[in-house]
């Protein structure tokens, strides 16, 4: 009788055990931190560095690395500011600068501009844009400063390509600007 007892209680035992079962979440979380993650503010408060130690802004007037402030404001005075400014670019360099700058011409500028500036872009032949000028037409002016100036902020419909370009990127395709402006002029 004792021993039938016994067999009854394990099996019950096991029958408990077995219903607390789940597949779709842990039965006992011994860290649950490991579990379930905590979402921190940036730049906030945390009380688990020791002295106080915790991310802070960045001091004033940095810059991060690598990115290089530009002078001229988005507005039409700043654009007949930016219009004046010559490129930086070494003319020694000028060839591979240009190579650089036709690449990322036609990855970034060609699909609504056109291969050869003339505004006839794909976008353009599908009709889905209208109204993109030629790089040639006198009443643009450009030069290698606003067509940078252009690319940083943007103009019309076309938007900015700060993040796509950086700052020496951004010369190179301006400067082959003016080549395909030249090459049309002729």
């Amino acid at each position: 009788m004792m021993n039938q007892i016994a067999k009854i209680g394990i099996l019950a035992g096991v029958l408990l055990l077995a219903s607390c079962h789940s597949n779709n979440a842990p039965n006992y979380q011994y860290m649950p931190n490991m579990y379930e993650p905590v979402g921190y503010e940036a730049y906030g408060k945390v009380d688990f560095l020791p002295n106080s130690m915790e991310a802070r802004l960045p001091a004033e007037h940095t810059i991060p690395r690598g990115w290089m402030p530009y002078p001229y404001a988005n507005d039409p005075e700043g654009k007949e500011l930016a219009r004046a400014q010559s490129s930086p670019l070494d003319s020694l360099q000028m060839d591979a600068d240009l190579a650089k700058g036709q690449q990322l011409y036609g990855i970034y500028c060609a699909v609504c501009h056109g291969a050869k500036g003339d505004g006839q872009g794909i976008l353009v032949q599908r009709e889905k844009i209208l109204g993109v000028p030629k790089y040639s037409d006198p009443a643009r002016n450009i030069t290698a400063g606003s067509a940078y100036h252009t690319i940083y902020y943007g103009l019309n419909a076309m938007g900015s390509y700060a993040n796509q370009l950086d700052h020496k990127e951004r010369w190179q395709v301006a400067e082959y600007v003016m080549k395909l402006k030249q090459d049309l002029n002729q």
